[in-house]
């Protein structure tokens, strides 16, 4: 078997695992693995204009493909440039293998021209990381890479390899099925633990299954299978931030988000159940609010192939350590199997209902020509809406409108930074999300500010005829900025105003996309539909009023059932029936 360069093994590898994309940025310390890539065909590379967006845009690709991303970046700055989204990708489980070059081996600790401690430097933010200086090691850590990245919770990995290591040669032999020595994640629940859980949720009363991202990630037959269950069982569902489209939105069991700014009904639901049962999620602080308030009365049911999250922050009575889609696969055998009815959950359900009568996510709307940013998305929802759109958000209050009045019906639809919150994610994301998809419908909803992080990812879009939308709710404020600087600190605005705006019709078209501004509340359906008509990429500057607030909102450290609703807060907007529910 003839010898290979490192560079060689590395894209053979790639290509053995079904590597069909890599998003990148080349520089000194990758191009033997640029001139490899240079003479094959099976692999595309994505020039992207910055590392970080190498990295979102991978995680978009792996949010709406279930494949995993992969990023090749250079020394260096390369490496502390991806750091943001490979911090990301672990705080929202997204599978992502980051193959950054290093400095020759005989230089590592010299301080050598861009080089950086690129394992000590991601060794907090990955799932693993690797320094390769043996280039026979490296078909066999790639593999491994892989297997690591994408089994389990998933999450990133980081491989690490010297400029000498891709330029040296050695055979290479696909390895075998990968099992690693220590790291063998369950898939199967415990039995017992299934017939527990089951009779758990056969015998409660006023039940709620709480579902995350772990149901997104499992595959789409999760999200099939939490559908069939909350079909036999007539519970509520709710959903984190990184859960939405698991069940449809259109369900008339579905709640909406839960959280620091989700329903009314779906807070109190949680609080007033006596059976929660957590489906890959994990009690994040933006969920729970103040932990002593949280659900006191419940019991708790946590369904997660993570050990380490659960009893992290809440304490549950029955853990379940498994692959969701599994643990549900297994719930609904057994609960077929023992014959349990349909619960009688009637109960229950008229208070839920007092609950939503509450209408906690209308808005109000005076000025007749005024552009109400909820207004807005549920706009955009209702001329997209069958056209199965994939959405990519920034970060800040248009983030929480768009999960709020946007409805998705299936998973692999919503893609957005949840636990790290990271400006500038949603461009290279729905850039990633449309290579992965190309005849799909991408929109990224965006904010004036967070688009600007990495808005040089037009030119990417521009250069590989992209057709992603970026629909821009246009305040002029760092609006979730502006809006906590209002409630907290006595309206005094430091530094959130965003002056000196680019106009975004212009930006667009410099860098050859269609241009659109929607000012007025009569131009919205007529400028949504330029949008759409138009098969390349556009930019919509939407202008929506300055001073909204997203509502409800938790107040940090308050109680999740502590809720603003709009401005004139609880009790100016329940009716009578539903302040005795509560």
């Amino acid at each position: 078997m003839a010898e290979k360069s490192g560079a060689d093994i590395l894209i053979e590898a790639l290509g053995d695992l079904g590597v069909e994309i890599v998003f990148g940025y080349p520089g000194g310390a990758v191009l033997p693995i640029y001139d490899a890539l240079f003479h094959q065909k099976k692999i595309r590379h994505i020039l992207v204009r910055h590392e970080q967006a190498a990295t979102h845009a991978a995680e978009g690709y792996a949010r709406a493909t279930g494949k995993p991303g992969v990023v090749l970046v250079t020394s260096g700055p390369g490496a502390t440039n991806a750091i943001t989204g490979i911090t990301d990708a672990l705080m929202d489980s997204i599978p992502m293998v980051v193959i950054s070059g290093q400095v020759p081996t005989a230089l590592i600790g010299t301080d050598a021209f861009q080089e950086a401690d690129t394992v000590g430097l991601t060794r907090h933010c990955t799932k693993h990381n690797y320094l390769v200086k043996d280039p026979s090691r490296l078909g066999e850590v790639i593999h491994e890479a892989f297997h690591i990245a994408t089994s389990g919770r998933p999450g990133p990995v980081v491989i690490d390899i010297p400029k000498d290591v891709q330029v040296a040669t050695a055979r290479y032999t696909a390895p075998g099925p990968i099992r690693h020595k220590t790291y063998r994640p369950p898939a199967e629940a415990d039995p017992a633990l299934i017939d527990s859980a089951v009779e758990m949720i056969a015998a409660a009363e006023r039940p709620i299954f709480y579902t995350g991202g772990g149901i997104i990630n499992s595959g789409p037959e999760a999200s099939r299978l939490l559908r069939e269950l909350a079909a036999l069982t007539g519970a509520p569902v709710t959903s984190t931030l990184m859960g939405l489209g698991a069940l449809p939105a259109s369900s008339e069991q579905w709640l909406g988000m839960l959280g620091m700014h989700g329903t009314f009904e779906a807070n109190m639901a949680m609080n007033k159940a006596d059976l929660i049962v957590a489906l890959g999620a994990r009690f994040d602080d933006r969920v729970t609010g103040r932990l002593d308030a949280f659900a006191p009365h419940s019991k708790k049911i946590h369904v997660d192939i993570d050990r380490s999250s659960v009893n992290k922050n809440v304490r549950v009575d029955l853990p379940v350590i498994a692959d969701v889609g599994h643990a549900l696969a297994d719930m609904i055998r057994v609960w077929k199997e023992r014959r349990h009815p349909r619960p009688d959950l009637g109960e229950w359900w008229r208070r839920i209902d007092g609950w939503r009568a509450t209408r906690s996510l209308d808005f109000p709307e005076t000025d007749p020509q005024a552009i109400m940013p909820q207004r807005a998305i549920r706009a955009l929802y209702e001329a997209t809406k069958d056209r199965a759109p994939i959405i990519s958000t920034e970060v800040g209050q248009h983030q929480m409108w768009a999960a709020q009045h946007f409805g998705f019906e299936a998973p692999n639809k919503w893609l957005t930074s949840g636990g790290l919150g990271t400006m500038g994610y949603g461009l290279p994301a729905a850039i990633g999300a449309q290579l992965g998809h190309p005849d799909a419908l991408v929109i990224d909803i965006a904010g004036e500010a967070s688009i600007q992080m990495n808005i040089q990812e037009m030119a990417t879009a521009a250069q590989y005829r992209l057709p992603v939308k970026v629909f821009i709710l246009n305040n002029q404020y760092m609006g979730m900025v502006r809006q906590w600087q209002e409630l907290t600190y006595s309206s005094r605005y430091s530094q959130s105003y965003s002056e000196s705006l680019p106009d975004f019709v212009k930006l667009a078209e410099a860098y050859g996309w269609k241009g659109i501004r929607i000012e007025t509340r009569d131009q919205l359906d007529d400028g949504i539909a330029a949008m759409l008509g138009h098969d390349g990429p556009v930019i919509v500057d939407c202008a929506v009023s300055q001073l909204a607030n997203c509502f409800p909102m938790i107040p940090s450290g308050a109680a999740h059932t502590d809720m603003i609703l709009q401005a004139a807060e609880v009790s100016g907007t329940m009716n009578d029936e539903a302040k005795a529910l509560v």
